[in-house]
């Protein structure tokens, strides 16, 4: 995400948490429909190269508010900023570790 200038990267260790929907969220944040693409498309490229996998699900590519890349034990939420904001996935999560990934 960091590579195509994600703001406010977060990863949420969610493994202590029960009935949690994966291990880890990865939460980042874009400012237009062109850098959600884009850190989207990072995203999944990356995990392809280094991992051989593919989402199991994703979307959100229509409207580019949210797009999620389900990973399955990986999460991957590339938000617009208000509309980040908006929904909170920090604060849902508020007992998860947090891990800020620094630029």
């Amino acid at each position: 995400m960091k590579e195509k200038k994600a703001e406010n990267v977060v990863v949420l260790d969610l493994n202590d948490i029960n009935n949690a929907v994966a291990s880890y969220f990865v939460i980042g944040s874009g400012n237009s429909d062109v850098q959600i693409a884009s850190i989207s498309d990072s995203v999944e490229e990356f995990v392809y190269k280094n991992l051989r996998q593919e989402p199991w699900h994703k979307e959100g590519f229509q409207n580019k508010e949210w797009i999620l890349l389900d990973f399955v034990d990986v999460v991957a939420h590339i938000f617009k900023k208000n509309t980040r904001e908006f929904y909170g996935l920090e604060d849902l999560w508020g007992d998860a570790v947090v891990n800020k990934i620094s630029t």
